[in-house]
């Protein structure tokens, strides 16, 4: 089996779970935060939101500085509503989900660096970026968010078996 076939059932389980998470984000509080250090519900949503669009990134290019040199830093879009939360991940996910169904084993094998300041930050198999920098990264902020919403006495939705909300 090719290691993209065996990726696809984990996208599929995972990005589901991140937009019933996503469809959970009240508008009103998007400026809300458990802590100061915290992020704002706005600025974790979002968060979540690109993880699709960085994984494409990752199948179209060898590398991506989050800071270069001689251009400004990158900045993630502007959002105001779940709905444009939701417009952002949408379309990520099917760009992310043919990079994935296309890639072939070679591509998934080949390096990926992150870069700060044309300065290697890390660099490893696009297959790990996918698994470690994405899918494990948003499946973290994803909890994250739904903490968010049980403090906010928001319904928590099952993702991996009944919550607290949702039985069965």
């Amino acid at each position: 089996m090719a290691l993209n076939e065996a990726l696809l059932p984990e996208f599929d389980q995972e990005m589901s779970g991140t937009r019933k998470t996503l469809e959970r984000v009240p508008d009103d509080k998007f400026d809300w935060k458990p802590h100061a250090k915290s992020m704002t519900v706005r600025q974790l949503a979002l968060h979540l939101a690109l993880f699709p669009s960085w994984m494409t990134s990752t199948f179209e290019s060898d590398s991506f500085d989050y800071a270069p040199v001689a251009a400004p830093p990158y900045q993630p879009p502007a959002v105001n509503s779940r709905k444009e939360l939701l417009e952002i991940f949408d379309r990520d996910v099917t760009k992310a989900r043919e990079g994935l169904k296309s890639a072939t084993d070679a591509q998934l094998m080949a390096t990926w660096s992150l870069l700060a300041g044309g300065k290697t930050v890390f660099a490893m198999p696009r297959v790990a970026v996918f698994r470690g920098m994405i899918m494990n990264h948003m499946i973290h902020h994803r909890a994250q968010l739904g903490v968010y919403l049980r403090l906010n006495d928001l319904p928590v939705p099952a993702l991996y078996g009944p919550s607290a909300d949702e039985q069965g």
